[in-house]
């Protein structure tokens, strides 16, 4: 018997997997079938497999029914060369994914004397001894190899016949995500090398222009087919994903690089950003970069704003802080000119810019921002639902705001109207600085 000690990159020759692997995800648990939780761990999986050569066919979610969960297995067995489950690896009676594998391949369940010995040493470490239903954790299968992590008592399986493999993953994304870096993604790619065909992508970030604007565009590099270009929409902006194949990854970022030129050059500064990149991340480099100061001042989104900037780590050197002024007579408190909301109303660019003036010179910034308007459901002075006003303030430049209507839900209304206030901050800074976006 292996013990738990033994990890999946142990030096041991273990036969090459087929040089195109056709694979599927199971998410296992009934909190996601009744949407309690996000299914995360398949957003995840789903974005790395690509890049180790490995084309995604299906995903399923399944409850915790063993009838049901076996079936699902059995299936993705018969159709799939790799299935990633994750979820059901827990001490309860309804996690039962090593019982469906089990039941699939038709092999016992047996207890492993070192998994066990180190499932009670983890519990020993914090203090208390391991509940006796643990030990349903420290099971195998003849075809099964444990994998062990430090991040939590459930070790994963990595199960191997005929030529097909299942990898069991926690479901806690902290315990799944270590245990895919560290163990599962260098094995796959190591017994993958050489025989594969991987695909690489390069998402470039825009705002400013619509979705059929920016796909005109780049219409004459849309027929291309390795790279090939998808235009679509988020809630960011309008994003392009360029993707291309080849035996090795240098090989495919070969071939995106003159594309995503091409593409920069036609789209010009409207390109705030890549993959990862954040567009509170992108006016934050701008803001620091030019030695710029920003304050802001919310009503209808709440501080929602605010939040966003500070969850870019250092912003505390651009940003000096927000006020939340829901009530009218919180924003004449902070210096909003009452003249101004009894002629034009607390919910219009008028307010929105002398917003954005209090709070610039109350916090002493450069750059003031004021959002006003109608987050819903119900209307306001006579406003529909989703009416925003932004207000942007700044030594170096005439007072300026965005004005529009956006009726997709209180949520949505908040957060594009952030995503406007940052695109407005943007397009000031290199309006003045007159120069692109790098």
């Amino acid at each position: 018997m292996r013990g738990i000690s033994l990890a999946l990159t142990a030096p041991v020759a273990y036969p090459m997997l087929p040089s195109l692997m056709k694979a599927e995800l199971i998410s296992i648990g009934t909190e996601l079938l009744l949407g309690e939780i996000l299914d995360t761990n398949a957003q995840y999986l789903a974005a790395r497999l690509p890049p180790l050569g490995i084309d995604l066919y299906y995903v399923s979610k399944v409850g915790d029914n063993l009838e049901r969960l076996t079936e699902v297995i059995e299936r993705a067995w018969r159709r799939s060369d790799l299935a990633i489950t994750t979820g059901g690896l827990g001490p309860t009676e309804d996690d039962l994914t090593r019982e469906a594998i089990a039941r699939v391949l038709g092999e016992e369940l047996s207890v492993d004397p070192g998994m066990e010995e180190q499932l009670r040493a983890f519990f020993s470490r914090r203090g208390v001894a391991m509940p006796e239903r643990n030990v349903k954790q420290a099971t195998l299968i003849p075809s099964a190899r444990a994998l062990p992590t430090p991040r939590g008592p459930a070790p994963g399986w990595w199960v191997e016949r005929e030529g097909r493999v299942i990898v069991a993953l926690p479901g806690p994304p902290v315990e799944m995500e270590y245990m895919w870096e560290q163990q599962v993604a260098p094995e796959l790619e190591r017994r993958l090398a050489g025989r594969r065909t991987v695909l690489v992508a390069r998402v470039l970030k825009t705002v400013g222009l619509g979705e059929g604007h920016v796909d005109e565009l780049v219409s004459p590099l849309l027929k291309s087919t390795n790279p090939t270009i998808g235009v679509y929409a988020r809630a960011d902006g309008v994003q392009l994903r360029i993707a291309a194949k080849a035996p090795t990854k240098e090989e495919a970022w070969r071939l995106i690089e003159p594309v995503e030129a091409e593409v920069r050059r036609l789209l010009g500064d409207i390109v705030w950003g890549a993959d990862d990149d954040t567009l509170e991340g992108a006016v934050g480099g701008l803001l620091r970069q030019h030695g710029l100061t920003l304050a802001t001042m919310e009503s209808c989104t709440g501080g929602l704003l605010a939040n966003v900037i500070t969850n870019v780590p250092g912003s505390s050197t651009y940003f000096r802080g927000g006020l939340v002024a829901y009530a009218t007579e919180m924003k004449i408190d902070w210096g909003v000119d009452p003249e101004i909301i009894a002629r034009h109303g607390v919910i219009s660019a008028e307010c929105a810019r002398d917003m954005a003036r209090a709070v610039r010179e109350r916090l002493r910034a450069d750059i003031g921002i004021g959002i006003t308007g109608v987050a819903g459901p119900d209307p306001q002075e006579e406003k529909p639902p989703g009416t925003i006003h932004i207000g942007l303030d700044a030594g170096f430049t005439e007072p300026q705001s965005v004005s529009y209507q956006f009726a997709q839900g209180r949520e949505a209304v908040k957060r594009r109207a952030v995503t406007t206030a940052l695109a407005l901050l943007r397009r000031t800074i290199l309006d003045w600085q007159g120069r692109p976006a790098g």
